[in-house]
């Protein structure tokens, strides 16, 4: 059986709140690939944004589109990559970019557009998907 959480956002306002439940909920989890699938602009990396705030990151910033991969560390969870696999054209693109080394990593790996990176997605991951229905976020996830 797998584990599900399911939070709804019905504005900005939730946003440091939700990131706290969520923290729980994947803090206790024995996977650290963390996989946000949603469409362009449902608010992915708003999110990772609060989720790193919630971990004590202090130099978190935007989506890492430009570079693809950030790498960031929290006193409390260590090292947090920060992935944006959305202008990536291929797997060998990625093992290019060495993730799989940064999967052997016993770091935290959040990934935006994961599907981007075909057979190397690890087996086991925390699935989330964010959802923007009629103004109201969604964001489901299951391990």
């Amino acid at each position: 059986m797998s584990d599900h959480l399911k939070i709804e956002m019905q504005s900005l306002a939730d946003l440091q709140n939700a990131a706290s439940r969520f923290l729980r909920f994947i803090e206790n989890q024995p996977v650290r690939f963390v996989a946000f699938k949603g469409e362009m602009g449902a608010g992915k990396t708003t999110f990772i944004s609060a989720l790193m705030k919630e971990m004590k990151v202090e130099d978190h910033g935007s989506s890492p589109t430009f570079a693809l991969i950030n790498e960031y560390h929290s006193p409390l969870f260590g090292r947090i990559f920060h992935c944006d696999f959305y202008r990536l054209k291929s797997s060998l693109e990625a093992l290019d970019l060495g993730v799989e080394e940064m999967f052997e990593d016993d770091a935290w790996i959040f990934a935006e557009w994961p599907e981007r990176l075909g057979n190397l997605l690890p087996d086991k991951i925390v699935d989330v998907r964010i959802i923007d229905h009629k103004g109201c976020r969604i964001i489901e996830a299951n391990v």
